[in-house]
């Protein structure tokens, strides 16, 4: 009786799989999505399970969500994994998420998905924060995949958008000071040249996606969001599906983008 009604279930979520892909395929088509993975403690907590067992749960997700991108023709996907923020939970928990972190990042250089798609992987944050052995394998997964521009998979790890704005800040000042740009050349698209995500031609995402309900950005990429649409999920980030993804799609797709005019 259990299997019966769990093959149910699955046959439920095949066809509302299948309506919603027919909605979104033909519509118009974004190139830049930005997710927030919001949820993972509190998916675990209600498991009755450690913390970090959710941020696992949420790492598997994540390379579902590779496989979905890659279906639906996106080119770039810039994730919020870990803010500057996060440094303030316990020490274990900070250790453990830092461990998935470099397991992840080891798979990523032997996914035969990333050298097949050509995808150009990406680390945006304050990395100098993340331990030693964690830099060093980043700055490996990056340069091997350094040439790639079919796509682009950016983690913002280490991030804040407001210290983002200041290093770039900062950047721009110290090349004012030494006279390699003068005061009248710092406009928005010099500025642009100095954030995190100066190596992609489009830096702004069309959509970004929150989940577990929580509506606001956490400081998650504040300049490029401005003319972004948002979209915001009751539901965890270990728990997203493929559904989840078509309908914030679908959502995007039935809004009218005016950019102020």
């Amino acid at each position: 009786m259990v299997l019966k009604k769990l093959l149910s279930i699955i046959g439920a979520y095949k066809v509302y799989e299948k309506w919603l892909w027919y909605q979104v395929k033909n519509g118009e088509k974004l190139e830049h999505i930005a997710i927030i993975l919001d949820g993972n403690r509190r998916w675990a907590s209600e498991n009755d399970l450690n913390p970090w067992l959710g941020h696992k749960k949420g790492a598997e997700t994540v390379e579902q969500l590779l496989g979905w991108c890659d279906k639906l023709g996106v080119k770039f996907v810039t994730l919020y994994t870990f803010s500057t923020e996060n440094f303030r939970r316990s020490q274990q928990e900070i250790e453990e998420i830092m461990k998935i972190a470099e397991e992840k990042f080891r798979k990523l250089l032997t996914d035969e998905r990333i050298h097949r798609n050509k995808v150009h992987v990406k680390v945006i944050g304050r990395l100098n924060l993340l331990p030693k052995s964690l830099q060093e394998l980043i700055a490996v997964v990056e340069k091997t995949t350094a040439n790639y521009d079919k796509q682009f998979l950016n983690f913002a790890f280490a991030y804040g958008g407001r210290a983002e704005i200041v290093d770039a800040a900062k950047m721009i000042a110290e090349k004012v000071k030494e006279g390699e740009l003068g005061l009248d050349d710092v406009n928005e698209s010099t500025f642009e040249k100095y954030l995190y995500t100066s190596h992609m031609t489009k830096q702004d995402p069309d959509l970004i996606i929150r989940t577990s309900g929580e509506e606001r950005l956490s400081g998650f990429l504040l300049w490029q969001s401005a003319y972004s649409e948002l979209c915001f999920l009751d539901v965890y980030w270990p728990d997203f599906r493929f559904i989840d993804l078509l309908r914030a799609i679908r959502t995007f797709q039935k809004r009218k983008r005016r950019y102020g005019t």
